[in-house]
Formats: C-alpha cells, structure tokens, sequence
C-alpha cells in the first residue's frame, strides 16, 4: 500500500470542493489538472504508481494520514462527491444501508412493495442479507413510515430512507 507521505508529494486536495488535483506534471498530465475517472460505479478512480485506487480513498488517506480499515460510504449517495464531510468509514453492512432505493421500485418509497395476493402495501428491510417482514399497510405512506421507523432503529446514521 501507498504511504500517505507519498499522496501528499503526488496530489492536492481541496475539502470545499472534494476535487483532488496533480502536484507535478507526471504521465502525460499536467500539474493543476484534477485526477480521476469514473469507475462503472461513477466512482473515480485514480492510478498512484501503478496501482489503481479509489479517489475517496486517497482522499481519506491523505485527509487522516492513514489508510481507512473498511469502506468508504457516501453520506449523500453521490459517489463522486469527494468532500471529506462526505466521507466516513463503513461496514459493507452500513454502506449498504445507505443505498437508494433501486430504480426498479414502482411504488415510490423505498422498503415497499404491493401485494397482489393481500392487496395490501408490504413494508420489508433487508438486514445482514436477510428480508424481515414489517408488515402489511392499507396505503404505501404508512408501509414507508413502518420502514422508515424501522430503518432508523436498525441502521441508525446510515439508514437512507429515499
């Protein structure tokens, strides 16, 4: 792994922005010109003496001198959003909890599906890769207020209830 002393020789980050630039002229690219290109997640990534990484990664790194233990989560879901109060240590568990909701949600709130068998609203979360049943609602409001309640509860600040 890198050592944080060599980040700091090879880039500069601004934290207002998130946008981490080149030191030096190296490569091909220019020194002043910003670092980055989106992974198929919109991530970006950035190549540091041969080795690809990250850039919220680098960000970390470089912001508290040392390389993060687990992942990095988005606290606004906006993966290319490098700013470091954007940015905090996360389980795989939590950085999933922050997810939205999937694009292929027809009912508008996330953690709710129609049941078609019950005709009733259906409130579901997943936790550690397992669906817990919330409860059937008579309207998706209150299926998404039984999920919301219940996503606070068991994922506290990574709960995403959108």
């Amino acid at each position: 792994m890198i050592e944080c002393k060599r980040l700091q020789q090879l880039f500069i980050y601004n934290p207002t922005t998130g946008i981490l630039v080149r030191r030096i002229s190296r490569g091909g690219m220019a020194s002043g010109e910003e670092v980055g290109c989106k992974s198929k997640n919109g991530a970006l990534i950035v190549r540091v003496d041969y080795e690809i990484h990250y850039v919220h990664r680098v960000v970390f790194a470089m912001h508290y001198g040392r390389w993060p233990n687990s992942q990095i989560d988005h606290i606004n879901g906006i993966p290319n959003d490098n700013r470091i109060e954007n940015l905090r240590e996360a389980t795989a568990s939590q950085n999933s909890s922050n997810r939205r909701k999937s694009t292929r949600n027809t009912t508008g709130y996330k953690g709710v599906s129609f049941s078609k068998k019950t005709g009733k609203w259906r409130a579901s979360i997943c936790v550690k890769r397992k669906l817990i049943e919330i409860g059937a609602f008579s309207t998706p409001e209150e299926a998404h207020e039984a999920y919301a309640k219940e996503a606070k509860r068991l994922h506290g600040e990574f709960a995403r209830l959108e």
